[in-house]
This record gives structure tokens, C-alpha cells and sequence, in this order.
């Protein structure tokens, strides 16, 4: 099958699938109060635990469905992912109780692992002198469906009520899963005498430095994308003087960091087939820091609203190098299991985010935090930096030693 076919096929899953894991976003609070009989006094403690739990559990599971992926059929485990969520996002939308939402959402992070399948696939797909720009559309995509789908959702919602989203939700991800099921082509794979047998919990590629390096470099990033998400909306209201049609704000000054993202992702791609992956990551990580913390600088929300759109220019370049540089250290039988790792590492920034960020707004002005969340990436780079490959390392996608690095 053709790679580009591929690639436009799996660039709008990924959308769809990004659009429809976001849709929830703007109104699961007034979700809770207003359809499930939530008392406000407790619903900041329930909406923490209804997104909490999938973030963990789908952690959990991530390696163990990576495994299987390159056990069996990464195809496979990409149509059981779409089936499964499916079906929970479509329960999500009867359910009457907040207990029954935190059983829904408990079983779709058992159902999790459709975006490191398809990164395994993609990955395993592309050529190797257009894998960088094969990832980086990937991540474009993602990206764009994070930005559309707290729109559309927040409409659709306001439009015909908040159960209705659960259903679109739904919808787009059984769409996802009968185009992978009749339009993507898995190529037959050989079978290798030499090849040890896959454990399901198996922990051994943290033992290639490379890879262990790229698992800090996702958890520490994807922590501090989360460390400013409880306070954002407060930040944006300080910023703006008053309330006065917060959510709307809120929302754009959100998704402005993911318009960047689009437009540089593919760029980003591209510099680091010709340059080298780790360079572009290295550099990426310093512009992020960079213009992280000069965002915390403004007293006005324009200013804030244009340094985030700058930064989110550098940020765009972080996850596509970090996926480059995991598949060009591993073998191609082990994408499903590190994609599937990397995903583990996001998820467990993704808890520990929000908790710190919390945790950090008892104590200090939300100035510091968004401040905090750039600066955090400084020692990032440099411990990347210092403990760097000595040698020149390729960049065309193939496959290092595994004691490289």
C-alpha cells in the first residue's frame, strides 16, 4: 500500500480521534452538575477523578497493548482501541450517576492505545528518509483535533445538549475503526528464528539508553503541559480584569497553542530528516523554555495570547523528534512496545501535572506557575545535552545497536 495513502488516512483517524478525546473538555463540570446531579461543592473533586482515572489506567495498559501489537497485529490492537472507546464514549452519554461516568472512563483507559498503535503503524509504514515528516503530520493532526474538538464540542453541547457530544464522540470513533479495518494494509510480517519471545509486561527497552532518555523527555514535557491547566482559566480572567465570557477566552487562548503546533509540526518533521532529530529536539526544548517563561512576563492578555502562539512554534518540534528518535533506536519489531512505553510516560506527566500545579497555586501566584512551566524544560535540556550520543548519529530511520547511546 502506498505511504501516502497510509499517512492521509491515518492523519484523519488522528484527527477524528484527537477531536473526539477533547470534545468533553469545556463542559464535564457543568456535565456533572447539571445531568448527574453532582453538588457544586464536590464537583471539582469528582471532575479530578473522572479525568484522572482514564489517564492512569490507559497509562498502565499502554505497554501491555504495545506488546501484543507487536505479538500479533498492530492493526489488531488499533481496531480493538477504536471498537472499545466507542462503545465507552457512547455509554458515557446514558449513564445517570458520577459513579457510572468514573466506571465509563475507567474502562475506556482499559480501552486505550489507539494513538501509539497508530504511531506504530505509521512508523512502521513510512519510509525511512520521510519518517521525520511522516510524524510530524501525525503530530499536526493530533495537534489540530486537540484544537477542534473543545470547539465543536462546546457547541454541539450548547446546541443540543451535553449528551449529544458523547454520541459524536462515539460516532467518529467507530468511523475510525471501520476505515482502519477496510482501508489500511498491514504488511504480512516474516517470521524471525532469531526472535525472542514478546513478554506482555516486558520493561526491557529501558534498558537501551536512548529510549530510557526519550521516556523522561515525554513525562517531564507532557508534565508540564498539565502543570498550568488547573489555574489557565484563572490566569486568562486576572489577565482580562474580569469573568466576562471566560470559557469563550479561555478556550483561544488554549487552542492557540495548538494552531502553531499545525503549522510548524510538519516543518519540524522535515528539519530533522535533514539535521538530525535530536538537534531539532534539543532546540525545540530551549525555545519552549524559553518563550515559556517570557510568557509569564506580559500584564496583558494580547501579549500572553501571541508569546503562547510563538512558543507553541517551538513546542510543535518536541513529540515528533522524541517518536523519531525512539523508532530509529529500536528494532521494527518493538514499535508497538515503545510507543506504547512513551505513552506511559505522557500518561504519568498527565496525573502528575495538574496535581503539581495545584499544589503550586496554594503557594504562589499563577505568574510563577506559567513561569514554572517553562523553566522546567531548561534542566531537561541539559541533562539531554550532557548525557547526548558522542557519536554523529543518522537520521534516516534506521534502526540503531541496542547498546547505542
Amino acid at each position: 500500500m502506498n505511504w501516502k495513502v497510509t499517512l492521509g488516512i491515518l492523519t484523519t483517524c488522528t484527527i477524528l480521534m484527537s477531536m473526539s478525546y477533547t470534545m468533553l473538555i469545556p463542559f464535564l463540570p457543568m456535565y456533572l452538575i447539571q445531568d448527574l446531579g453532582v453538588a457544586k461543592a464536590d464537583v471539582d473533586m469528582w471532575s479530578g477523578l473522572i479525568f484522572s482515572v482514564t489517564f492512569l489506567v490507559s497509562g498502565i495498559m499502554a505497554p501491555i497493548w504495545g506488546a501484543l501489537a507487536d505479538k500479533k497485529s498492530r492493526k489488531l490492537m488499533a481496531l480493538r482501541a477504536g471498537f472499545c472507546l466507542a462503545i465507552t464514549y457512547f455509554l458515557g452519554g446514558l449513564v445517570t450517576g458520577p459513579w457510572e461516568l468514573f466506571g465509563v472512563r475507567f474502562f475506556q483507559g482499559l480501552s486505550a492505545g489507539l494513538w501509539p498503535a497508530l504511531l506504530a503503524i505509521i512508523s512502521a509504514s513510512s519510509p525511512k528518509l520521510k519518517l521525520g515528516f511522516c510524524l510530524g503530520v501525525m503530530q499536526g493532526a493530533m495537534t489540530a483535533g486537540g484544537v477542534l474538538g473543545p470547539l465543536f464540542g462546546g457547541l454541539l453541547a450548547d446546541k443540543f445538549g451535553m449528551r449529544s457530544t458523547f454520541f459524536l464522540a462515539a460516532a467518529a470513533l467507530f468511523i475510525i475503526t471501520c476505515v482502519i479495518l477496510f482501508y489500511v494494509k498491514e504488511e504480512p510480517r516474516k517470521p524471525n528464528p532469531n526472535a525472542k519471545p514478546v513478554k506482555i509486561w516486558d520493561f526491557s527497552l529501558l534498558r537501551i539508553p536512548a529510549v530510557k532518555r526519550m521516556l523522561i523527555c515525554a513525562g517531564v514535557v507532557q508534565m508540564s503541559i498539565l502543570l498550568t491547566q488547573p489555574i489557565m482559566p484563572l490566569y486568562v480572567a486576572e489577565l482580562q480584569g474580569s469573568m466576562e465570557k471566560i470559557v469563550l477566552v479561555s478556550g483561544i487562548v488554549f487552542s492557540i497553542v495548538g494552531v502553531s503546533g499545525v503549522i510548524a509540526s510538519p516543518l519540524w518533521g522535515i528539519l530533522g530528516q535533514n539535521w538530525g532529530y535530536r538537534q531539532v529536539l534539543y532546540l525545540s526544548l530551549l525555545g519552549s523554555a524559553i518563550f515559556g517563561v517570557v510568557q509569564a512576563i506580559p500584564h496583558s492578555l494580547e501579549e500572553f495570547t501571541i508569546w503562547r502562539f510563538v512558543g507553541g512554534l517551538a513546542f510543535a518540534g518536541i513529540f515528533p523528534a522524541i517518536n523519531a528518535v525512539l523508532t530509529i533506536s529500536t528494532d521494527a519489531a518493538d514499535k508497538g512496545r515503545v510507543f506504547g512505553l512513551s505513552y506511559l510516560a505522557q500518561q504519568l506527566g498527565s496525573v502528575m501535572g495538574p496535581i503539581a500545579g495545584g499544589a503550586l497555586a496554594a503557594a504562589f501566584s499563577y505568574q510563577v506557575i506559567i513561569g514554572v512551566s517553562g523553566a522546567m524544560l531548561l534542566p531537561l535540556v541539559l541533562y539531554l545535552w550532557v548525557m547526548r550520543p558522542r557519536e554523529k548519529v543518522i537520521a534516516s530511520g534506521t534502526p540503531l545497536n541496542k547498546d547505542d547511546h
